[in-house]
């Protein structure tokens, strides 16, 4: 029987099959697929050869892992997720955003995309990702709303997760506006998740942009959510938080945002309020500035300079008070 090497057709169908046997932020898939390329990964799955930079242990690990999911039938189901109509980026694509070749080792094996692909290929300060509490207050909800609107006003793409709460009222203050955004999702783009999203996210896929990393017909888990908050930040010019408890899964945006140089901006809010936490003490520690109208997110756009290191395997682990940071942060804690 051919190997998966002999049957794919290039290298954007290489990647389409490595997403779906690997998980997203898998660091050995990416390390070897950023060094030998899709097509010479999957040879190296299914062969007994060293990989240069790897030891032995980790190599066999990482070819059982992905081995037991190469299903029979895996060709065939290629077939069926190509023919949902999906568009698909590759870095060799124009419209690859660059901002994702600064995750290293972390970055996406493939974006599947439904809707404004263009939306990738601006300047990277055109793009803001605003995200945080699913279990949202009135008042981070106006705030976020009134960002949401200002930032359209000033024709700047707001980046969200489609969620409950702080992501969903991001997606509908744009879209009242008449502007533009683009929904990152933990699962296939033909899942809508949350079902009661179903009709914004349609809206979205039909006047602005949904993206996910995952094929067709992936369901969502909870390590997905967090894989998918460092596309967020990597998409994007700076990632600002108007509410979100101190363990909040959109925290790991901001230590994404924070290892890549990216603008980091919170809103302030009732030190009484477990859902301002989060904000509050990015803020306290100086991690985060201060945001309260949407000027602020732009000053915080236009000022943010990419620091150009990438998140390497050696970056993914080292810690920062509560959070992760690369080798080289700053140290101060949450």
């Amino acid at each position: 029987m051919a190997s998966l090497a002999e049957q794919v057709q290039g290298e954007r169908m290489a990647r389409i099959v490595l997403s779906m046997i690997a998980e997203p932020d898998d660091l050995t898939t990416g390390y070897v697929l950023g060094r030998h390329g899709g097509v010479a990964t999957l040879s190296l799955v299914q062969s007994d050869h060293d990989v240069t930079g790897l030891g032995r242990a980790d190599v066999l690990l990482w070819r059982e892992h992905l081995r037991a999911r190469i299903a029979p039938d895996l060709m065939e189901r290629v077939a069926e997720v190509e023919q949902h109509g999906f568009g698909t980026l590759i870095p060799a694509d124009r419209e690859w955003p660059a901002g994702l070749d600064e995750l290293g080792d972390r970055a996406p094996y493939v974006l599947w995309t439904q809707g404004a692909s263009s939306f990738l290929a601006t300047a990277l300060s055109d793009r803001v990702t605003i995200t945080g509490a699913r279990a949202s207050t009135h008042y981070g909800e106006h705030v976020t709303n009134d960002l949401a609107t200002g930032l359209a006003d000033e024709e700047r793409v707001v980046i969200a997760g489609g969620a409950y709460g702080i992501d969903n009222a991001a997606h509908r203050g744009v879209l009242a506006a008449g502007g533009q955004t683009i929904a990152v999702l933990a699962t296939g783009l033909d899942r809508r998740y949350p079902a009661a999203h179903t009709e914004l996210l349609d809206r979205i896929g039909d006047t602005g942009l949904l993206v996910s990393e995952l094929p067709p017909d992936t369901t969502p888990t909870r390590d997905r959510f967090i894989a998918r908050n460092r596309l967020m930040a990597a998409l994007s010019g700076g990632v600002v938080i108007p509410e979100a408890g101190v363990r909040s899964g959109s925290i790991a945006a901001v230590r994404t945002a924070h290892h890549l140089g990216r603008g980091i901006g919170a809103v302030p809010g009732p030190v009484t309020s477990a859902a301002s936490s989060g904000p509050n003490e990015l803020i306290k520690q100086g991690i985060a500035s201060v945001i309260t109208q949407a000027g602020d997110v732009i000053a915080l756009l236009d000022g943010a300079e990419p620091t150009g290191k990438n998140l390497t395997r050696s970056a993914a682990g080292h810690e920062f008070g509560g959070y992760h940071s690369a080798p080289g942060g700053s140290g101060r804690s949450i």
